[in-house]
């Protein structure tokens, strides 16, 4: 290997071993950090080997902002951890690839429609090559604008930090491109999740705000003797991409968990969640001392719509802030970490990606829906300051009249070597991610929720039967059967890759 003035130049060996840089290769790869950037020539890459390079930006808002994880927004009052962008860039030669995820609730669609055309503009990596995903932390302010299901909307200040800073973590990334090799693996972690709709035993009424009675309860007391059996299955998987430097330092490991949050923080404490708390614990696994680069962590929400962390036979004791989050992300950092160094890596690969405007209905009010929501919110608050589900729902209905009937769904797929991974902007309910996977077999592949904006709960139509909290007009926004078809469509573009 050799170095010029604007970066060094060279192929090292691929495979599972190799040799790790020299002390002075190290000095010199330093000296040219700290003398004016990193740039690795292409031209000393042999086409369909791999570059890569990662980064981070930090999106933690001032205090006083709202906290959007409940069904009324509090302020911030204090910041517990920072709010992360992670970002990773893969270069196969030809094409470029960006994997974003936000420390964020969600976020609007445009968000991620004008932070992909910025980077488009100014790196060159095509829009629908760049997937950005909210993690689902319920203590982040919130990113989705004032209406957060409007179909268009101009971003307000947050809005805008967030963009710049996805748009400027994407550019350090292409800044620290250098060579790379990728492999894929799995490590299976059931101890975390569980389904949270259930169904009950006779004598248990399920209520819902609009009167009616649902087959299903979501988050059911737990320990009730009238738990009778959870509505659908869990997704214990946990689908890992590690990337590092041929033989040699580790670059980022992107991971996909479907663990909806953990909560359990402050009041009005801003907090990553466990999303934030892996990937400072697999990057403390992985620190090296004469590391020249930092290496990124980052953990995508998978398909974890009906699943949460919650034992609802065996519930386990109050904890104080933050234990229950610290657990489950040391354990499963310590259940990636453990896999990775088993895993086949490899230098040649091709990378790309294909993204659809994929029309799906809308759900509208009935009449008597509108009705209902009218004679609702003109009866006088029951207990003003505290939750009342019929009004809070009310409102969301009565904000539904008028929209669209149709509406265009951001759907894409990345591809990565055989690994094909999908994204749909919502909160995608885990059958769907199993059937994903199942479907594209033999290719590997997994599914990342709430990507490039933000539709509501995603029930499939055998789950919107049962009703509960995920289906109810207002949470749930597309109609019944947009499961499928979006699914099909993500096969289809996944099968065309």
């Amino acid at each position: 290997m050799r170095c010029t003035e604007r970066g060094c130049r060279g192929v090292v060996g691929a495979g599972g071993g190799g040799e790790s840089m020299s002390g002075l290769m190290r000095f010199l790869w330093l000296a040219v950090l700290v003398c004016g950037g990193f740039s690795w020539e292409r031209s000393s890459v042999a086409a369909g080997e791999l570059l890569a390079g990662a980064a981070t930006s930090n999106i933690t808002p001032p205090l006083g902002g709202d906290i959007v994880g409940g069904f009324q927004p509090i302020p911030a009052t204090h910041i517990h951890d920072e709010l992360h962008v992670r970002c990773l860039v893969l270069d196969d030669g030809s094409s470029r690839v960006a994997l974003v995820v936000c420390d964020l609730l969600g976020l609007h669609r445009c968000v991620s429609d004008e932070a992909r055309r910025q980077i488009q503009q100014r790196t060159g990596i095509p829009a629908e090559h760049v997937l950005i995903s909210g993690t689902h932390t319920h203590s982040a302010v919130s990113a989705l604008g004032r209406v957060r299901y409007a179909i268009d909307s101009e971003p307000d200040e947050y809005q805008r930090f967030v963009i710049t800073r996805i748009v400027d973590g994407v550019q350090r990334a292409v800044n620290l491109l250098r060579p790379a090799e990728l492999a894929f693996g799995t490590v299976e972690i059931a101890a975390h999740v569980f389904n949270r709709r259930w169904f009950m035993r006779d004598g248990y009424v399920a209520m819902n705000p609009f009167g009616g009675v649902d087959r299903v309860k979501m988050n059911p007391p737990g320990g009730s003797p009238q738990l009778d059996h959870p509505a659908g299955p869990v997704d214990p998987l946990v689908s890992v991409l590690s990337v590092r430097e041929p033989g040699g330092f580790p670059i980022a490991v992107f991971a996909a968990y479907s663990l909806h949050y953990v909560g359990g923080v402050g009041n009005g404490h801003i907090s990553a969640d466990y999303f934030g708390m892996f990937c400072e614990a697999l990057s403390r696994r992985h620190a090296v001392g004469d590391q020249p680069l930092p290496f990124v962590a980052m953990l995508a929400n998978g398909t974890s719509g009906d699943v949460n962390n919650i034992n609802f036979r065996n519930p386990r004791p109050s904890a104080p802030p933050y234990q229950q989050m610290r657990l489950v992300a040391e354990d499963v950092a310590e259940r990636v970490q453990g896999i990775l160094g088993g895993l086949t890596y490899v230098r040649e690969m091709r990378v790309g990606g294909r993204m659809s405007e994929f029309p799906v209905r809308w759900r509208l009010p009935s009449v008597e829906q509108l009705t209902w929501a009218a004679e609702t919110l003109s009866q006088p608050e029951a207990a003003p300051g505290k939750t009342d589900l019929p009004r809070v729902y009310a409102e969301r209905v009565r904000s539904l009249e008028g929209r669209p009937e149709v509406a265009p769904v951001p759907l894409q797929v990345l591809r990565i070597g055989e690994v094909r991974i999908s994204t749909m902007p919502c909160e995608v309910f885990c059958e769907i991610g199993l059937e994903y996977r199942r479907r594209i077999a033999p290719s590997p592949g997994f599914m990342v929720s709430l990507g490039h904006g933000y539709y509501g709960y995603l029930p499939t139509l055998e789950q919107h039967a049962l009703g509960g909290y995920e289906t109810w007009l207002g949470t749930n926004r597309l109609a019944p059967e947009a499961a499928g078809l979006m699914l099909d469509e993500l096969v289809r573009l996944s099968g065309e890759q």
